[in-house]
């Protein structure tokens, strides 16, 4: 392994730690206000209502299997009586279908935002280029899905998922990654690529919102004749009649 991908696998996962952490106490110091998704639900809710739940349902299941694939070792699926290969096919299955339905979300939301005029403008270059990160993020993790149908002796369970585990030991295996494919190597780059943009983007709702949509008040809507003003009961108004 050449002393550049050594330290691509060993020091940039740490940097990228360092800049999530810093990130987030930067944005919640000085940004306090901001820590929000800018929601644009006054302007269009009709594409949002199916949207929405496609794409965040969709990425809750996304990454709860990159979390149990990667943080789960075989011995342990093993000792449970599951063989690898049934493991690795409903991963495939069940990951194919949540990175489908986050793809599908991603489309109509891009697509809400060029057709909606107000949502639009309201779309900064921050925006954008986190559209642009996730959309390549999701589209890799579906080709890797696809790929992983093909027969192959390259396993993410042998080659990412220890690497990914040695990180938070202070013990990366380098070069367990170096053997991994292509596509492997390029969906884990822009996971941390993704991961470095989290704070100071949008997407930093995503540790907070949860939490605060359950504990979150009633919103109450007046309709614009609830705010006419109303005569007391009992009194009459006076009618000028034409002479």
């Amino acid at each position: 392994m050449s002393w550049a991908e050594s330290m691509l696998w060993v020091v940039v996962p740490y940097v990228t730690m360092v800049i999530f952490v810093g990130g987030l106490i930067w944005r919640y110091t000085y940004d306090k206000f901001g820590w929000t998704t800018r929601s644009s639900q006054l302007y269009e809710s009709r594409l949002l209502r199916v949207a929405g739940p496609l794409f965040h349902y969709g990425l809750l299941f996304v990454i709860v299997g990159h979390v149990t694939g990667l943080i789960i070792p075989i011995s342990w699926t093993d000792a449970v009586g599951v063989s690898n290969a049934t493991y690795h096919l409903n991963a495939l299955i069940w990951g194919g279908l949540a990175g489908l339905a986050t793809l599908a979300g991603m489309a109509l939301l891009i697509y809400r935002r060029r057709a909606t005029g107000p949502v639009f403008l309201a779309t900064t270059t921050n925006d954008k280029v986190m559209y642009v990160v996730l959309g390549a993020s999701i589209v890799a993790g579906v080709m890797t899905t696809v790929a992983g149908f093909v027969p192959s002796e390259v396993s993410y369970r042998t080659t990412v998922a220890p690497w990914f585990r040695g990180v938070f030991v202070l013990r990366p295996d380098a070069a367990a990654m170096g053997h991994a494919s292509g596509l492997y190597k390029v969906h884990t780059l822009i996971g941390m690529a993704l991961i470095v943009l989290f704070p100071f983007s949008r997407l930093v709702h995503a540790l907070s919102a949860p939490l605060g949509y359950l504990f979150r008040p009633y919103i109450v809507y007046r309709s614009r004749s609830d705010s006419a003003p109303r005569r007391p009961a009992g009194v009459r108004v006076r009618q000028n009649r034409p002479l």
